[in-house]
């Protein structure tokens, strides 16, 4: 009877250490793939941002040829002088701050004018539906 009781408690012994490092495996392989994931995630998020500052390169300068090339006099001067200075400034945006600064810029355009926006997320939602239906 001893000897039953000793070999119970000697695979409970030996079962309770496996499971702890089969626990510890587990831990260590989450841990790595955690790391792993928020790697790929910063490398993707500093992708995302080169590209942006490349875009908003593209956007100064095609600016550039808009104040250059367009009227320069009358309501259609305006209109193109102000359309350049609204793409250098979102260009510059782009350029400095990233993406991460455009969404904050955005947020916060939500957060002082919420209606507005809401009616433009209606409106660009229905012209997206549009165009799939089509």
């Amino acid at each position: 009877m001893a000897t039953q009781q000793n070999q119970r408690k000697g695979f409970a012994s030996a079962t309770e250490e496996t499971t702890k490092k089969v626990g510890n495996h587990v831990k260590d392989a989450a841990s790595t793939v955690t790391e792993k994931a928020s790697d790929a995630a910063s490398f993707i998020g500093q992708k995302a941002d080169d590209a942006a500052g490349a875009v908003g390169s593209r956007m100064q300068s095609a600016a550039g040829t808009i104040r250059h090339s367009g009227p320069q006099e009358g309501m259609l001067g305006n209109a193109s002088s102000a359309l350049a200075s609204t793409l250098e400034n979102y260009g510059r945006e782009l350029q400095e701050h990233g993406l991460t600064g455009l969404a904050d810029d955005v947020t916060n355009m939500i957060r002082r004018h919420p209606v507005p926006a809401i009616f433009v997320g209606i409106g660009v939602g229905f012209l997206f539906a549009r165009l799939l239906t089509k």
